[in-house]
């Protein structure tokens, strides 16, 4: 049966629910056609639907759009998108290839899913990941409101969500270890310990296989989804599973007094560099999306030590970002976020370091409205020598930061290591030699 559409709007990007079906979003400045694909499930081998989205009319300005009557929450979609293969001019389209929205709020296909069909010539759609409609509104917060704690009374726990509850010996039931229910189980323990909020290390959807061959990326420093929980941290394995129970652990971490904090890792992708997966980004718009090479466009800017660097400056990956934090905060209710490398966020599309008092990626992500009153850490380096501890604060004016130095100090006073003395001083009393405000 063919499923009747009509032209679609531009707003909100990523798969909207509406009254009699979903209107689908997407950006690409260079693609030339764009296929949606809808599935039957999760793991469909091949679509039951193609629609080709029409450059004349399923397009404004740069964003490829279509309503699709008589679909809803839980349909199975992503993209083919059509367009330049010219890697020395920063094009990587490649139509064989299966891509997920970047703003779906739910990923499907685990099960399925295979980094190295992404890697090589072909067609990987039997093996590709896929984007899951959701309602975001359809969930009982009941009267859940964020605690804002102040930073003064705040005592943080930063936890690996499968470590800390995977261990037979954690007191977590045996079907929950490893997952969001299991950390539920264990919120009397960290109430116990004085617990104010817990900064959980990354949940946004990652690629385990984005290791070295053999190693498995225990960590989730390697994004695919920045707007969807990671499947395999919900005990509940069906499509919304992973949505509903971190909300579940949201809503029941508030109740214990307890803040959540999202560490988030905007400065690169599970994409990799020239010889990574075409997974998303890289074949929707890889120009726009990442910071390429200046005398190479075939090759990327690595500022992060993980093949490639996001193009955060950029208006539109920069408005992903404040989308995908205004989501997990009016949606998913979380209290605060540590920016993994944040100093990426602070060059410009070229690479060149920007921060200062003015217009930049920080302070958007700082001034904006639905923002306000949450937690905003930076780690204040990036893997390219980029070391800005102090100059957050500086600079900025909500934005916190890790005190490396306090770290560093500390360590070198315990292992003993001479003229330590007058630095660790300085730690204990707050780093003023790091930490002031200009006059």
């Amino acid at each position: 049966m063919t499923l009747k559409t009509d032209h679609g709007k531009s707003h909100p990007v990523g798969a909207t629910v509406l009254a009699d079906g979903v209107n689908f979003s997407l950006f690409s400045k260079y693609a030339t056609a764009i296929e949606l694909l809808l599935f039957d499930d999760a793991n469909s081998p091949q679509p039951s639907q193609i629609i080709r989205l029409n450059p004349q009319e399923n397009r404004t300005f740069f964003y490829w759009h279509i309503f699709v009557h008589g679909i809803g929450v839980g349909q199975v979609y992503a993209y083919r998108v059509y367009g330049p293969d010219n890697p020395a001019q920063g094009h990587r389209f490649d139509p064989d290839k299966v891509v997920l929205d970047p703003y779906a709020k739910a990923i499907v296909g685990a099960e399925i899913y295979d980094r190295q069909a992404a890697s090589e010539k072909g067609d990987n759609c039997h093996r590709a990941l896929r984007g899951l409609v959701v309602d975001p509104g359809r969930y009982d917060w009941e009267d859940d409101a964020p605690l804002r704690t102040p930073y003064s009374a705040s005592f943080i726990y930063e936890m690996h969500v499968g470590g800390f509850t995977r261990n037979p010996n954690s007191g977590v039931s045996e079907e929950k270890r490893g997952t969001f229910a299991g950390l539920i189980e264990k919120i009397p323990y960290l109430t116990n310990l004085g617990i104010t909020a817990v900064e959980l290390l990354p949940i946004h959807y990652f690629d385990p296989a984005a290791a070295m061959p053999g190693l498995t990326n225990y960590w989730g420093y390697s994004t695919i989804g920045f707007f969807a929980p990671h499947a395999g941290y919900s005990s509940d394995r069906s499509p919304l599973g992973p949505l509903n129970e971190f909300r579940d652990l949201v809503k029941a971490l508030h109740k214990a007094g307890i803040e959540v904090i999202l560490d988030v890792v905007f400065n690169h992708t599970a994409e990799g560099d020239e010889i990574g997966p075409t997974l998303s980004l890289k074949g929707i718009d890889n120009r726009t999306y990442y910071i390429l090479d200046a005398v190479d466009k075939s090759l990327y800017s690595n500022y992060t030590g993980c093949g490639n660097t996001l193009k955060g400056s950029h208006p539109i990956v920069g408005k992903m970002i404040l989308d995908c934090l205004r989501y997990w905060v009016s949606e998913m209710h979380v209290d605060g976020f540590r920016f993994d490398l944040a100093a990426v966020l602070s060059r410009n599309v070229d690479g060149e370091p920007i921060l200062q008092k003015g217009y930049n990626m920080i302070w958007a992500i700082e001034s904006d409205p639905v923002l306000a009153g949450t937690k905003l850490i930076a780690e204040a380096w990036d893997a390219a020598g980029l070391y800005s501890v102090g100059q957050f604060v500086e600079f900025a004016d909500w934005f916190s930061e890790w005190n490396g130095p306090f770290r560093d100090d500390v360590r070198a006073f315990v292992r003993g290591d001479t003229g330590i003395v007058s630095k660790l001083a300085a730690r204990i009393l707050g780093s003023p030699d790091i930490y002031h405000r200009p006059d």
